[in-house]
């Protein structure tokens, strides 16, 4: 079994795919690349071919779960990064998740810091960011990483993971990966089963994601249409009465104006 892999998840025909391809190209430690999808295209089939990565299409209709449970089922590497296909992975990125198994053999999950590249800019100084690397302190305690109280307690106030920037163990992790009945909140709420399982979350607090936000990103869509907002509020209700609940979800809209 190889070691990693980079799955990206291809929709449609993103003018920032060949982007993303180069960053996982540019690795100091080379990975396995493959690309996934449910809409295949001649753009896929040409981009793929041009940089000699394998294709996979998923027959019915495109759904964010379905698709990331396919991509990690093609994926052959021990860890698999669903490599979003309009962000980009800074060249230490597989480097880093070396180190960090080597001193941490029972990690399931890696995951990074990140920055946000709007309108083609970096921002570097971004609120819900800082927040969000504020609520994973408690993973800079390595040495307690591997216990459910540490790993769902990150959870508690909002979801700080950079879904993108994770590489889960998945032969360590339930199968599918990824079982929930939300969209937006899909990530956050599979991070509380992961939390669950025996293993340690590992978090390098390096900027090694480059995660981009535009107009036509599905995060946006499920903003405008409301969709995130259910679904956050939610998952606060999962961990807190309704009265807390509905404080934290008003501070995460205010930070969510930024988007």
């Amino acid at each position: 079994m190889r070691f990693h892999t980079f799955a990206i998840c291809a929709y449609k025909d993103s003018p920032y795919l060949e982007a993303c391809i180069r960053s996982l190209k540019s690795q100091t430690v080379p990975s396995e690349i493959i690309c996934t999808t449910s809409t295949p295209s001649r753009y896929l089939t040409d981009m793929m071919k041009k940089y000699q990565i394998p294709l996979y299409v998923r027959q019915g209709e495109s759904d964010i779960q379905a698709d990331w449970n396919f991509a990690v089922e093609k994926a052959r590497g021990a860890f698999v990064t669903i490599a979003h296909q309009d962000d980009m992975y800074g060249r230490h990125y597989v480097e880093e998740l070396k180190k960090s198994f080597r001193r941490w053999p029972d990690m399931t999950v890696f995951m990074t810091d990140g920055v946000t590249v709007k309108d083609g800019k970096l921002c570097l100084w971004n609120t819900k960011e800082m927040i969000k690397k504020t609520l994973r302190m408690p993973l800079r305690l390595k040495g307690l990483a591997d216990r459910e109280i540490i790993k769902k307690g990150v959870l508690r106030l909002g979801n700080p993971v950079m879904c993108p920037s994770c590489a889960y163990r998945k032969n360590y992790l339930p199968d599918p990966i990824f079982h929930s009945e939300y969209r937006y909140a899909l990530d956050w709420d599979s991070m509380t089963v992961l939390a669950k399982w025996p293993g340690r979350f590992v978090c390098v607090e390096k900027p090694l994601l480059f995660y981009r936000i535009h107009d036509g990103a599905a995060t946006k869509a499920c903003i405008e249409n409301h969709l995130r907002e259910k679904e956050e509020m939610e998952m606060f209700k999962k961990f807190w009465p309704e009265k807390a609940a509905d404080a934290l979800m008003k501070v995460y809209k205010r930070a969510s104006k930024e988007w």
